[in-house]
C-alpha cells in the first residue's frame, strides 16, 4: 500500500510540475522528494497566476518604481506613492515646502497604500526640483512623529559628519543616454569580483569615474569577461562592505553619481565585458532613520514582526517574502538594477540564510538530502527566488544569476520548469576553504591529491558552479589572501626581482599559479577572482571603522604593485592574464568536466583532460619526473600552450617549449594513448594537440 502510495505521489508530481523527469533522470535520488518539488512549483504557479489576476501579470508587477516614490509629473507636479500599512498618517516636507511637517498629507488607498499628488506651481518648471532634499512624515498608531526616507528612493547621500543619510530628489535635465548594446552572454563566464570604493592605491574611497578610466582597462587586458559589483546597493556603514543596505534602489553616492555609475556599465559593455551586481535580498539593514527598519512605526512592514524578523548573526531584519507589496518591491528592485542601469544579472547574496529558517547556522550540510526538504526549508524565500529567476530570465534570456549557497540545495540550478529555483550558477564554495586548510594545517609533502580532485570535482551533474580560488570572504581582515598565507611577511621584503628568490618566495610564486589554474580548469564552469588578488596582492582588506582608527590603509588595491618592472608581482598578473586568454581560445569552463586519469599521492601529480587539452600538475616540493607516462584519448603530436614554469611567470624556465612530444598508443590510466613529459617540481603546464584544429 505504501508503495502504491508513493507511485500516486510521483505520478501527481510529475503530472503538474512540466519537467520535473528530466531532473529525476539526471538524479534518481531525489524521487522520494518529488512531492516537495510539486508543493514547491505549484506554489510558484499560483503566486504568478495571483499575480496576473490582481497586478495584469508579473511585467506590470515589477515595475512598481514607476508609481511608488516620488516622481515628477509631465506637468511638473508631483506624484507620490508609499505603502506604509501600520501608519496612521503620511505626509511628505523638504525644502520644497519650508520643511512643513503635515502641509502635503496623503491620501488612504486600499491595502495599506497611500498616494499624493501635488500640482505644478505657476511659472516653477517643477514642484521640487532636481538635488532637492526631502523626507517622509509617518505619524504612527502610538503617535509618534517619524522622518522616514522612501524605501523607493534612488538616490541618498550623507553631508560632512552627519550620521544619517539625506534623501535627494534625483530627476536630472540630461539622463546619461547609454551607447552601447548589452554584449552576448558568453559561453565561459570569467569572473572580476570588485568594490569601486577601494579601487585606488590612495587611502580614500575611489569614485565610479576613477573605476571606469583605471581599473575596466585593466579587467579587459586580464581577459576576464565578467564584472561582478559589489557593495553599489546604497548602505550607511561602509565598513558592512555592502551588505547591510539601507536604500536599496540607490547607487551609492559615495564613490559618484547615478550617471557615472550608468557610464561605468556602459564602458564595461563596450569592451564586450557583461557586469553583475551583487544583490542583498537576505536581509536589510536595522537603520530606520535612513533604512527600511519600522518604516511605518511597526516592527513588520516589509519585515517578519518578531524574532523571526531578526538574523541574530548579522543583527538586521529578515524580509517576509510570502507578502505582496514585499514581492513587489524585490521583484521591482531587480527589474531596477537591470532597466535603469542595464546590469546583466546578479550574484545574490546570502542565499543559505534565506533557503532555512535557521539560516543555516550550526548547520553541517552533509549531503543528506533530507536537509535539503520538509519544514527547516523556507520556501516563502525559495518561491521568491524561483520568482527572481523567472523575471530576470524572461526580460533577458541572456541575463546571468548566480547564487551564494553553501549548503549545496538539489536542484537550486536546475530550470523552475523542473521543480528548481532557477540559478544558472552557485559559487563553488568548498573550493577556497580547502585551499586554506591545506595552507594553514599541511605540509607540501602532505598535500593529498586526491582530496584536491574530490572538493574540485564534487558537484552536481548539469548544475553549474563558479570555481575560485578565493574571493573577498578570504581577504578580509581576520583572515589572509592566498599569497599572504604563501609568503606573509617576506612579500614586504623579497618580492624585487633584483633579490635572489628565497625558498619562501619561490614556493608562493610557484604555489600561487598552480592553485589558481587547477581550480579554473578543473573546478566549475566559470571562474572567479577578487580585485588584486589576481597579482598576489599582500595584506588583507579592512575598512575604516573605530577599531582601526578609522584607516584607509588596508582599503585600497595597490595596482601600482604590479605596473613596477622591479617587483615580483608582475609574474603573478602576466600568468593570470595568459590563462584566461587560453581559457577564451580553447573554453574548457564551458565544456564538459574533466576527466582526470591521475591523482598520484606519493608522486604529487595530477593529469587531466578538459577541452581536449592535457592538464599536468607536479605539486612535489622537490622532485622532478624524466619521461613520466601521462594518460591521453588523444593520438597524435602535443605541443605545450601554457608553462608556469616560464620566465615571464617568474619560473626557472626549464622545460623547452619547441619539445614535440607524441602520443602512443599505449594505455595507461584509463586512457587509450599515453606520451613521456618532463615534469620539473612545484610546476602546471598544458598541453595541446597540433593536430586538432586550433
Amino acid at each position: 500500500a505504501a508503495t502504491d502510495s508513493s507511485e500516486a505521489a510521483l505520478a501527481a508530481a510529475l503530472a503538474d510540475v512540466p519537467e520535473l523527469a528530466r531532473l529525476l533522470e539526471i538524479d534518481p535520488y531525489l524521487k522520494p522528494f518529488a512531492p516537495d518539488f510539486q508543493r514547491r512549483y505549484k506554489q510558484f504557479s499560483k503566486t504568478l497566476s495571483k499575480i496576473g489576476e490582481n497586478e495584469g501579470g508579473i511585467d506590470r508587477f515589477s515595475k512598481g518604481y514607476e508609481s511608488f516614490g516620488v516622481h515628477t509629473c509631465a506637468d511638473g507636479g508631483l506624484y507620490c506613492k508609499e505603502w506604509a500599512p501600520g501608519a496612521e498618517g503620511v505626509f511628505l516636507t523638504g525644502v520644497f515646502n519650508g520643511w512643513n511637517p503635515f502641509s502635503y498629507p496623503y491620501k488612504k488607498l486600499d491595502f495599506g497604500k497611500w498616494e499624493l499628488y501635488i500640482p505644478p506651481k505657476q511659472g516653477a518648471s517643477t514642484v521640487v526640483p532636481h538635488g532637492s532634499k526631502l523626507k517622509i512624515v509617518i505619524t504612527s498608531k502610538s503617535g509618534e512623529i517619524l522622518y522616514r526616507i522612501s524605501p523607493w528612493a534612488k538616490y541618498v547621500t550623507r553631508e560632512g559628519s552627519n550620521v544619517n543619510y539625506d534623501w535627494i530628489h534625483w530627476n536630472p535635465e540630461h539622463p546619461y543616454k547609454f551607447k552601447h548594446s548589452r554584449p552576448k552572454k558568453p559561453k565561459s563566464l570569467r569572473i572580476y569580483e570588485s568594490h569601486v570604493g577601494i579601487s585606488s592605491h590612495e587611502g580614500k574611497v575611489a569614485s565610479y569615474k576613477h573605476f571606469t578610466c583605471n581599473v575596466l582597462p585593466r579587467i579587459k587586458g586580464l581577459g576576464y569577461n565578467c564584472i561582478q559589483l559589489m557593495a553599489i546597493m546604497e548602505h550607511a556603514y561602509y565598513a558592512s562592505f555592502g551588505y547591510q543596505i539601507t536604500s536599496f534602489f540607490a547607487a551609492s553616492s559615495r564613490y559618484g553619481t547615478p550617471e557615472e555609475l550608468k557610464e561605468l556599465v556602459d564602458t564595461a559593455h563596450s569592451m564586450g565585458i557583461i557586469v553583475l551586481l551583487d544583490v542583498v535580498h537576505s536581509h536589510a539593514s536595522k537603520n530606520s532613520e535612513d533604512g527600511l527598519n519600522m518604516f511605518d512605526g511597526t516592527d513588520s512592514c516589509y519585515f517578519h514582526s518578531g524574532p523571526r524578523g531578526n538574523h541574530d548573526l548579522w543583527d538586521s531584519r529578515l524580509f517576509a517574502y510570502s507578502s505582496w507589496e514585499v514581492l513587489r518591491f524585490l521583484l521591482s528592485n531587480l527589474r531596477w538594477w537591470l532597466e535603469e542601469y542595464t546590469f546583466d544579472g546578479f550574484r545574490f547574496d546570502g542565499v543559505t540564510s534565506m533557503l532555512y529558517h535557521n539560516h543555516g547556522m550550526g548547520q553541517a550540510f552533509s549531503g543528506d538530502y533530507h536537509a535539503y526538504f520538509g519544514l527547516q526549508v523556507d520556501e516563502d524565500a525559495l518561491i521568491y527566488l524561483m520568482l527572481a529567476n523567472h523575471l530576470t530570465h524572461t526580460l533577458y534570456p541572456d541575463s546571468i544569476t548566480i547564487a551564494e549557497d553553501v549548503s549545496g540545495m538539489p536542484a537550486l540550478c536546475s530550470p523552475v520548469s523542473q521543480g528548481g529555483g532557477g540559478f544558472d550558477y552557485r559559487l563553488a564554495m568548498a573550493i577556497p576553504d580547502k585551499w586554506i586548510q591545506l595552507l594553514k594545517e599541511f605540509k607540501d609533502e602532505d598535500w593529498n591529491m586526491g582530496n584536491i580532485v574530490y572538493t574540485l570535482t564534487n558537484r552536481r551533474y548539469l548544475e553549474k558552479c563558479i570555481a575560485y580560488a578565493e574571493s573577498h570572504d578570504q581577504a578580509l581582515v581576520g583572515d589572509k589572501s592566498l599569497a599572504f598565507w604563501l609568503m606573509d611577511a617576506e612579500m614586504y621584503t623579497n618580492m624585487s626581482v633584483l633579490a635572489p628568490f628565497t625558498p619562501v618566495i619561490d614556493r608562493g610564486i610557484q604555489l600561487h599559479k598552480m592553485i589558481r589554474l587547477i581550480t579554473h580548469g578543473l573546478g566549475g564552469e566559470g571562474y572567479l577572482n577578487f580585485m588584486g588578488n589576481e597579482f598576489g596582492h599582500p595584506e588583507w582588506l579592512d575598512f575604516p571603522r573605530k577599531g582601526n582608527n578609522e584607516s584607509y590603509h588596508y582599503a585600497r588595491r595597490q595596482f601600482h604593485l604590479t605596473d613596477d618592472d622591479l617587483l615580483r608581482y608582475k609574474f603573478l598578473n602576466n600568468f593570470d592574464r595568459d590563462m584566461n586568454k587560453l581559457e577564451e581560445r580553447y573554453g574548457w569552463l564551458s565544456a564538459p568536466q574533466a576527466f582526470v586519469s591521475e591523482k598520484h599521492e606519493a608522486n604529487k601529480v595530477i593529469a587531466f583532460e578538459r577541452a581536449d587539452l592535457l592538464f599536468i600538475f607536479n605539486f612535489h616540493p622537490s622532485k622532478s619526473y624524466t619521461d613520466y607516462r601521462v594518460g591521453t584519448a588523444l593520438p597524435g603530436k602535443f605541443k605545450i600552450v601554457l608553462d608556469s614554469d616560464a620566465a615571464e611567470y617568474g619560473g626557472h624556465q626549464r622545460l623547452d617549449h619547441n619539445t614535440e612530444f607524441f602520443s602512443e598508443a599505449f594505455e595507461h590510466n584509463g586512457r587509450s594513448y599515453s606520451l613521456l613529459v618532463y615534469i620539473p617540481s612545484r610546476v602546471a603546464l598544458i598541453l595541446k594537440n597540433v593536430d586538432l584544429p586550433n
